[in-house]
Parts: structure tokens; sequence; C-alpha cells
């Protein structure tokens, strides 16, 4: 089991949404920077007090939290 020791979460910060490292990012939005940014540089350049291993928890953690069955979609 992955431990998440720098994704947080505060009811009175963000919605309650789990942060990076208590800062106002949210998990949410660094993996929609990961979509916007394929270059983790031009990432980084972008969101300056994030790191590295900011990213890769807010990956993990978001894969952790999703569904992992088949369903019908509209998607398709």
């Amino acid at each position: 089991m992955t431990r998440f020791d720098r994704i947080t979460w505060n009811p009175n910060q963000m919605n309650g949404q789990p942060c990076i490292r208590g800062m106002r990012l949210t998990v949410r939005r660094v993996v929609e920077a990961v979509a916007t940014y394929p270059n983790r540089e031009d990432l980084l350049r972008n969101y300056p007090d994030l790191e590295p291993d900011d990213i890769q928890q807010a990956l993990a953690f978001a894969a952790a939290n999703l569904e992992d069955r088949a369903s019908e979609s509209d998607a398709a």
C-alpha cells in the first residue's frame, strides 16, 4: 500500500479537496497540469513550488482512488 505523505486534507481549505503538502494546490489540479504540460520541465517551471515527488504522489493517489471496473460509457 502506498503511503501518501505529501497529500493533505483540510476541510477548511479548498473545500476539503486533497491538496499537495498543505498548499492551495489540489491533487486534481496537478493531474490536470500533467495532462496540459507533457514536458515535466515546463510543468515545474509553471508551478515552482511543486516537486517531482508531489507529481508522482498526485498521480498515484488519483489512480488509487479510481474504480477499476468495466462499464458502459458514452466515452467509447
